[in-house]
């Protein structure tokens, strides 16, 4: 082989190896993007899976309350209508909505408990209760991881690099789950 043949020959090896580089960088970038997407998502389904649960378990609450509090109808009401709001809510932000109206139902509905001290000692109002309380607090675990992820992506999404990544993959930034106005509000017991 001539010399400007094996130089040729090296210099298209180089150029080779620079493009498969290249080529493996872009591809772990774009991963990356689509990978991050996918937690996002994944998280979120976490988050409505607990809303499901507690959806689940209201019924049940509501039905040993009722039998002490009969009364009380409108609170009943306001629950069933939170509970048919969150499963016709489409999408993250309007099921976080929907389920947050709920919450100020079901905290109206704990506080039965202090006007029906029978109410209050029955063990399958305590049982229930407590699934409620334990299926809360998995709520709240559920909704910080999913910020936690939102966070991940977008601060992705926001570097130089990262930017072009997600672009290429076509994801978009993802929305935090946000507490509403009306829960920043310090809750007012009346009797």
């Amino acid at each position: 082989m001539s010399g400007t043949l094996k130089g040729i020959l090296i210099f298209l090896a180089v150029i080779l190896i620079i493009a498969l580089m290249a080529g493996s960088w872009v591809m772990s970038g774009y991963n990356r993007a689509i990978t991050m997407d996918e937690a996002v998502k994944s998280q979120w389904a976490q988050v409505e899976n607990q809303l499901k649960r507690r959806y689940d378990l209201i019924p049940n609450l509501v039905e040993t309350v009722k039998g002490y509090a009969a009364h009380e109808e409108e609170i009943f009401t306001r629950l069933a209508e939170a509970r048919t709001k969150y499963f016709a809510a489409q999408g993250p932000a309007a099921r976080a909505t929907a389920a947050t109206g709920l919450e100020g139902a079901l905290s109206r509905l704990l506080m039965l408990q202090e006007r029906y001290p029978d109410l209050k000692a029955n063990q399958s109002f305590l049982k229930l209760q407590d699934s409620l309380e334990g299926t809360e607090n998995r709520i709240a675990v559920e909704r910080k991881r999913y910020n936690d992820t939102v966070r991940q992506l977008n601060t992705y999404r926001r570097t130089f690099l990262g930017r072009f990544f997600a672009g290429l993959a076509g994801v978009e930034a993802a929305a935090y789950y946000e507490v509403p106005e009306a829960e920043k509000e310090t809750p007012r017991v009346k009797f």
